[in-house]
């Protein structure tokens, strides 16, 4: 029997229905807050831009000054953003659907360490000190962490890795890692000046070459996360129901942390770390979308994008005309929002 729900007077109309429009009207809702940040990341800034310059610059460019700053520094700036955010959100939601951990990011599998590691070792050893050469070694640092985590959580296990030896592996490799990084940038003023500005978190000065080198990443771990979907909501009613369903564990699981990787580790090789965007925006998708991972993920990457590049906003607004990094602008609001949102909201069960 199907629920159906109906005024006076009208035909009745199935629930699902009803669901399945409202959700549809909150992902435009969520679309048309992305397009806004849109237009305001590329109109804001230490030189503002009016919205008939902008349209200006993006349908009959003439070489002028506003032209130059729309399409040479905005454009690609605003294309970064929203990669990254588009990125962390959907790797921060799958992070906390596979490990049942509300307070999981995606840096829990040692992405982030493992991407650090891995550049300080190219600017020290091979003097790769731009962001084009240094973001492949980034990105196959992140690779061989999380690979690294994924082996460890299996060792010993007969039945794959489960979240308690994903969540101990991933601490474990990324405080090695981490303490390496610490002892490498100390060996030299240099690297420690690329270093630090790198982990701060920023997509700034960033050009079209660095998202053109992301994007086809980010593309790849989006498809694996939606395909990832439909055996994270068996994952979520326990993994012995999950069997019962048919699904595979320990596929479902590696299946999932390929798409974290490659969705953190293109994100953070491009910008450095950019915290809370990967803890926060599932908490807010959420209540939106239920448990449902179908339409959590795209949820979550929008509001990602959207709190990102309104993080990158503000951060050239209150410290005009100079800018503070989009990294030091998401932890100072971030860490407040989240102490606000743990306390007034009784957490969404995982």
């Amino acid at each position: 029997m199907i629920a159906t729900t109906a005024a006076p007077g009208r035909v009745p109309v199935p629930a699902g229905r009803n669901v399945r429009r409202r959700r549809l009207l909150v992902l435009g809702g969520l679309s048309a807050a992305l397009a806004v940040a849109v237009v305001l990341s590329v109109a804001v800034g230490a030189r503002p831009v009016p919205p008939a310059d902008v349209w200006h610059a993006l349908t009959a460019p003439t070489g002028t000054e506003n032209d130059i700053v729309v399409r040479s520094l905005r454009l690609p700036r605003t294309a970064i953003g929203v990669m990254a955010g588009v990125a962390l959100g959907v790797a921060g939601a799958l992070m906390q659907g596979h490990t049942r951990n509300p307070l999981a990011d995606p840096g829990l599998l040692g992405v982030t360490q493992g991407a650090a590691f891995a550049m300080v070792l190219a600017i020290l050893a091979l003097g790769v000190t731009g962001p084009y050469g240094y973001i492949w070694f980034g990105l196959a640092g992140a690779l061989l962490a999380s690979a690294g985590v994924f082996a460890l959580g299996m060792a010993g296990g007969r039945g794959g890795p489960t979240p308690v030896t994903l969540a101990l592996a991933g601490t474990a490799v990324s405080a090695f890692l981490y303490a390496l990084t610490s002892a490498l940038v100390l060996l030299d003023e240099q690297t420690m000046d690329i270093f630090r500005f790198w982990q701060a978190g920023s997509i700034a000065a960033k050009g079209p070459d660095v998202a053109w080198q992301v994007l086809p990443f980010i593309v790849a771990g989006l498809v694996v996360a939606l395909v990832n979907a439909p055996g994270l909501n068996a994952l979520s009613l326990g993994e012995d129901v999950a069997r019962s369903l048919g699904r595979n564990v320990t596929l479902t699981r590696a299946v999932g942390i390929t798409a974290i990787t490659l969705l953190t580790g293109a994100s953070v090789a491009a910008c450095g770390s950019l915290a809370f965007i990967g803890l926060i925006v599932p908490h807010l998708a959420r209540p939106l979308s239920g448990p449902d991972h179908r339409w959590l993920l795209p949820y979550s990457g929008l509001a990602g994008a959207t709190i990102l590049l309104l993080a990158d906003v503000i951060g050239r607004v209150v410290a005009h005309p100079g800018e503070l990094e989009v990294g030091v602008v998401l932890a100072l609001a971030g860490a407040p929002f989240f102490i606000v949102l743990v306390r007034r909201r009784k957490p969404v069960r995982l």
